[in-house]
This record gives C-alpha cells, sequence and structure tokens, in this order.
C-alpha cells in the first residue's frame, strides 16, 4: 500500500504546483481584462493583443488549475447521492467514474490535443489576426499539458481509492468531506 500511496501522493505534489503556480497568473489575468475593458468603453480604443494576452492567460490559469481542482475535490459532484454513500460505495463510484467517465473523455481529448499542439508547433501557428500574437502552438501545448495532468491527477485518485478497498486501514477513506481539500503543501 506504500507503494501505491507514494506515487499518488507524488502525482498529487505536481498537480497542487502546477495548479497553484497557475492561480498566480489570475491578478495579471485581472489587470489585463480591467485595462482591456477601460481602453475599450472609455478609450473606444480595442486591441486584439489585448483581447489575445487575455485568452492566453486565461487558458493558463483553467487547464493549470484542473488537476489541482479535482485533487482537492473541489470539483462538481451530486453530493445529494455521494454525501449519503458509505466510504467503501464513494470508493466505487469514484473507481468506475474514472474508469468509464474520465478517463475514457480526457485521454480522447488529451490525444487530440497533443496531435493539435503538435501541428501547430511545426507550422510555428501564430495569430491570423495581423496585429495578434506570435506562438499560437505554446498555448496548445499548454492546453494538452493541463488535460494530461488532470489524466495522471485521475490516477491518483483511483490509486488512492484502490487502496482504500484494498486496505481501509492505510489510508483514510478518499472523497469525504472530512478530509476534502486538506491536501494543500
Amino acid at each position: 500500500m506504500r507503494s501505491i500511496n507514494s506515487i499518488a501522493h507524488k502525482i498529487e505534489v505536481i498537480s497542487v504546483a502546477i495548479g497553484k503556480a497557475g492561480s498566480l497568473i489570475l491578478p495579471l489575468l485581472i489587470l489585463t481584462i480591467l485595462i482591456n475593458v477601460i481602453m475599450r468603453y472609455v478609450f473606444n480604443i480595442g486591441l486584439v493583443e489585448l483581447e489575445e494576452v487575455q485568452w492566453h492567460l486565461n487558458a493558463i490559469v483553467v487547464m493549470s488549475c484542473l488537476a489541482y481542482t479535482y485533487q482537492a475535490d473541489e470539483h462538481i459532484r451530486v453530493d445529494i447521492l455521494h454525501s449519503r454513500f458509505s466510504p467503501k460505495r464513494r470508493a466505487w463510484v469514484e473507481i468506475l467514474g474514472i474508469l468509464f467517465l474520465l478517463f475514457p473523455y480526457v485521454i480522447l481529448v488529451s490525444w487530440h490535443a497533443w496531435g493539435i499542439a503538435s501541428y501547430s508547433w511545426s507550422l510555428r501557428e501564430g495569430s491570423p489576426m495581423p496585429s495578434g500574437l506570435p506562438a499560437r502552438y505554446i498555448i496548445k501545448g499548454v492546453m494538452a499539458l493541463g488535460l494530461s495532468l488532470l489524466a495522471l491527477q485521475g490516477v491518483a485518485i483511483l490509486l488512492r481509492n484502490v487502496a482504500f478497498l484494498i486496505q481501509p486501514s492505510s489510508v483514510s477513506a478518499p472523497s469525504t468531506s472530512v478530509n476534502k481539500g486538506t491536501f494543500h503543501e
């Protein structure tokens, strides 16, 4: 059980570090939105570059925080049913959800995202707008990385739930309101 928990912990450390780093971009995103709104509605000046920076920063924040949100158990879930389940039933629901919902979706989408990012990189794709940002392939790579990290976090949560089912005393019950969001290093 220690090796399973150790692997899960290492994945979670990565998810938390990347999520916290991504969240540091939020003040810059807010400032960019504020400047964009003031420029557009006060001075009647629209800058394509500023709009694209806003979208790129938003993509970085969202993609870097996906796995962190899942790790902290702050994602959307049907808690009406989930909270009434026993810890073992919650673990089974989580395992089945990961295997039949999360993995098929995230693996398929990240597989295509890597292909799109690779193709974009080969073209050295930039913005189609004349004054837009160059290197659009970087943000497409960030999207592929974020989805891949979400899949990896799914592996960590799957491992923790399997470990709980095999030996409940080796790990606290996963996905409970008691330990919700407790791993914040």
